[in-house]
């Protein structure tokens, strides 16, 4: 069965269609590229499926669960989606921490707050802290961060603020990892120490979609690659195809534009 599967998603911002019929699914384990030019309508995509934008039209299923059903009004109450974001973690391209707290802190944060809701909270607040605190210590150190952990996101570089991310992405289990272009606020150097910790990742088998510039790095990890261009999927396939093979026109000059960079 597909973790994820997206059929007919459509969004317009005013009169402007944003996103035009998008279909696609991917199993477990998979990592999935979205690439295309600016204003092709990926990140758009991909906070539709974390509902931070709320689809006009279509279906999005994880795990053969219905998240997203334009024609059922009782899926798009913000309610019922709040519960549903819970599948997706999603890592910004600007990182999104919060300044007043630690690395430590953010990556704490979102449990905590979910583990206020539990009815047995009061009760065992001490313990449920330290249950929440030692997953993102753990997760910290695996981003390589063990000694950064009470810093807060001002004194830490921008490969360490997007490891962070990372973690604090991580913390609640997501089934599926979203990656809105990690690496485009970084220099070379920092590029490539949140690449590493993301091809990690991949071969650990975490699910996830990854909007990216960097072209090497989505043909070496991906199982799928999609090329969107316009608000529609022009070329879906493996990456051999779409790197190697690509059909469609527009594919073929967007690459080249990039092996010429």
């Amino acid at each position: 069965m597909a973790i994820l599967e997206v059929e007919h998603i459509s969004k317009s911002f005013d009169r402007t269609e944003v996103l035009k019929d998008i279909s696609f699914s991917m199993e477990k384990g998979q990592a999935l590229s979205l690439i295309g030019s600016s204003g092709s309508g990926k990140t758009t995509l991909l906070r539709c499926l974390n509902f931070l934008e709320q689809p006009d039209g279509g279906i999005i299923r994880v795990n053969g669960e219905t998240l997203f059903d334009g024609a059922d009004s009782f899926s798009r109450s913000e309610a019922v989606i709040r519960k549903k974001r819970l599948h997706f973690g999603l890592v910004f391209q600007s990182f999104n921490l919060f300044p007043q707290y630690t690395a430590l802190g953010n990556v704490m944060l979102a449990k905590e707050l979910l583990a206020r809701e539990r009815p047995d909270y009061k009760a065992k607040k001490k313990e449920i802290h330290g249950e929440i605190e030692a997953q993102a210590v753990e997760l910290l150190t695996q981003m390589g961060l063990k000694d950064r952990m009470k810093n807060y996101p001002h004194q830490l570089s921008g490969g360490q603020c997007q490891r962070v991310a990372i973690a604090r992405a991580l913390a609640l289990n997501p089934d599926i990892l979203c990656f809105d272009e990690p690496t485009s606020a970084l220099d070379p150097e920092l590029t490539g120490e949140v690449l590493r910790v993301m091809r990690e990742l991949a071969e650990r088998n975490m699910t996830m979609v990854i909007v990216t510039h960097e072209m090497a790095f989505a043909r070496d990890v991906s199982d799928q690659v999609i090329f969107m261009d316009e608000g529609q999927i022009l070329e879906q396939g493996p990456p051999e195809q779409v790197f190697g093979d690509p059909k469609e026109e527009r594919t073929r000059r967007f690459l080249a534009r990039y092996t010429e960079e």
